[in-house]
């Protein structure tokens, strides 16, 4: 049965830089032409972590404000990925038209994030290079034990601005990219959209994205075929299924490494939880094929779901 899914990529569907991404949305766009053969509506949704940082950098002595540097992430990414993806379909004997929307989302001004930022950007960096960029004012963390990196203000969205025509274009059988690494943050002031310093998780993002059109599965696409918990410890546990109430537990007792797992799992679990006979998928995105058939990834949805 056709079924409108959102498929959120993660940044190892990218790459890290203009080379990489080249080679990787190749690989990408089988693993989406999969989806899309089926019969399936498909709109995807990205990250843009390393890019956007690099813009931001490469900006920086130009006073380019963040919110643009997004807005320029987009495209660059959706370039790609909607030429690449493309290509795959037409190999496929499939004339399916791809766009990439140009995507606001929209914040709270008052978000508590813009005092506290936690959304790492850019590359990895040594703990040295990390040192001198604090001393300098910018705010850096370590990232889920893989190294240091720059953070920004991640506040949560509300609401997807150009909703609309990504429901137009999906309605008219378009393949649509939407919301690019967690869409351009805006706040809304007299009726005016005025861009935000900060950068939006894709995740929930997506998660907003798929609500608003209705999906009825979130696929999060992530570097490991299952979730798990304990993970990376001799109690490691890969876990297939878990209902909306398993995977809250789950998240209170801390399994999840906050950057990383956890606010995957968090928006699957918003995401199934919204509305009778959701679904959400964590998986691999070459696995993504065999895990909306069942056969592998983690699904969570309500305890009386129907599949």
């Amino acid at each position: 049965m056709k079924k409108r899914i959102v498929l959120a990529l993660g940044g190892n569907a990218l790459g890290k830089d203009l080379a990489e991404q080249m080679k990787a949305v190749k690989v990408t766009a089988v693993a989406i032409a999969d989806l899309i053969e089926q019969g399936n509506e498909v709109v995807i949704s990205h990250g843009n972590g390393p890019q956007v940082g690099m813009i931001n950098l490469a900006m920086e002595h130009l006073n380019i404000p963040l919110s643009v540097c997004v807005a320029m992430s987009q495209a660059y990414i959706g370039y790609d990925l909607q030429n690449a993806l493309r290509e795959e379909l037409l190999f496929r004997g499939l004339n399916k038209p791809v766009s990439t929307i140009i995507t606001q989302v929209l914040v709270d001004e008052d978000d508590p994030a813009f005092e506290k930022p936690t959304k790492p950007i850019g590359r990895f960096l040594k703990e040295e290079e990390a040192k001198l960029l604090e001393a300098d004012g910018q705010a850096v963390m370590e990232d889920a034990g893989r190294g240091w990196r720059r953070v920004v203000a991640s506040p949560k969205p509300k609401r997807i601005i150009e909703i609309e025509a990504v429901n137009c274009l999906l309605n008219a059988g378009q393949v649509v990219i939407a919301a690019g690494g967690g869409g351009i943050p805006v706040v809304e002031k007299d009726g005016r959209l005025i861009g935000a310093s900060a950068v939006i998780d894709k995740d929930f993002a997506s998660c907003v994205l798929a609500k608003e059109l209705n999906a009825d599965i979130l696929i999060v696409l992530t570097a490991v075929e299952k979730v798990a918990i304990h993970f990376n410890t001799e109690k490691q546990q890969w876990l297939s299924a878990l209902t909306v109430e398993e995977a809250q537990a789950l998240i209170k007792e801390g399994h999840f490494a906050p950057g990383s797992m956890l606010p995957k799992v968090e928006a699957a679990v918003e995401f199934a939880s919204s509305r009778q006979n959701r679904r959400a998928l964590i998986t691999l995105l070459e696995k993504a094929r065999d895990a909306l058939g069942g056969k592998t990834g983690t699904i969570i949805e309500a305890q009386n779901s129907e599949r």
